[in-house]
């Protein structure tokens, strides 16, 4: 496995590789990254890694400078998992001067997730951009529990014609259903054993539609107070169209329930997929 920090070797790195799937992450990996490797594994001759903690993509007063940094263990996991190579840029490669061209991301990444992370979006196409300009992958796989991510990048990949295909891999949970991410190893040991709450008020809406509950504003607000009554500070609870992550509008069949909330100083996020028949059952 390469590891490699500067755009010019690992454009000649991957100069002869041959197809390249892509996963992009900010490092601190965990067993949901690794899944990641395994689904691009998959799909390209040649498995590239970043490990890029991007600055344009947080807020003022948000983890930047204390997001944890790992990247000899990431090195060492992604080398077991059969990586090719790991692309590990500092801040000064990727930006050498201020980063004045952005990507500006579709309407709704000013929703949800974007109305309390404001400008988070646009941070995350533009590097996305940057890295699919710099590694000119095949495929790249992101994870669905970022889900608002997810559908914000296949949105810029498929208006600005990206040639690549976008892979969005199913979330890996922990056995009690806590959704895994980096941000849990913020998790005090208490909040810890409170966190798989936030999925479960998720499988409780999800089990309302299913059973022809309708009623959105009822069920989001139902989750949210269950939340709250038990020390959360919820961003939202939102019923959507996985289509277009408008509401939903009368007769849909398919939905994606997301949450954003806060236990203690952690911000979780989480979604549930759920498909219904015409009939009203799973």
């Amino acid at each position: 496995m390469d590891v490699i920090h500067t755009i010019e070797a690992l454009q000649a790195r991957l100069r002869t590789a041959g197809p390249v799937a892509f996963v992009p992450t900010m490092g601190n990996l965990h067993a949901g990254h690794l899944a990641l490797v395994r689904s691009a594994r998959e799909h390209g001759a040649c498995v590239v890694v970043s490990i890029f903690v991007n600055p344009l993509q947080f807020g003022p007063t948000e983890d930047f400078q204390t997001y944890p940094r790992t990247l000899d263990a990431d090195c060492a996991q992604l080398k077991q998992a059969g990586v090719d190579v790991v692309f590990a840029p500092s801040v000064a490669e990727m930006y050498p001067t201020p980063q004045q061209v952005e990507i500006i991301p579709p309407p709704i990444a000013s929703e949800l997730c974007g109305a309390f992370r404001p400008g988070h979006f646009q941070g995350v196409t533009t590097v996305v951009a940057k890295l699919f300009n710099i590694v000119q992958p095949a495929v790249a796989v992101f994870g669905k529990k970022d889900y608002q991510q997810l559908f914000v990048i296949r949105a810029m990949v498929r208006e600005l014609n990206f040639p690549l295909r976008v892979i969005g891999a199913e979330t890996l949970r922990a056995e009690d259903g806590l959704a895994l991410s980096s941000r849990n190893g913020y998790l005090s040991a208490q909040d810890r054993q409170a966190a798989p709450r936030l999925y479960r008020a998720l499988c409780n809406i999800a089990d309302q539609l299913k059973s022809g509950g309708r009623d959105y504003v009822d069920l989001e607000g139902t989750a949210r107070r269950e939340l709250e009554s038990n020390g959360w500070r919820v961003d939202y609870v939102s019923v959507r169209d996985p289509n277009t992550l408008l509401p939903p509008i009368e007769g849909l069949n398919q939905y994606v329930v997301l949450c954003a909330a806060w236990l203690s100083a952690t911000r979780l996020i989480d979604n549930i997929e759920v498909s219904i028949d015409r009939a009203g059952s799973v």
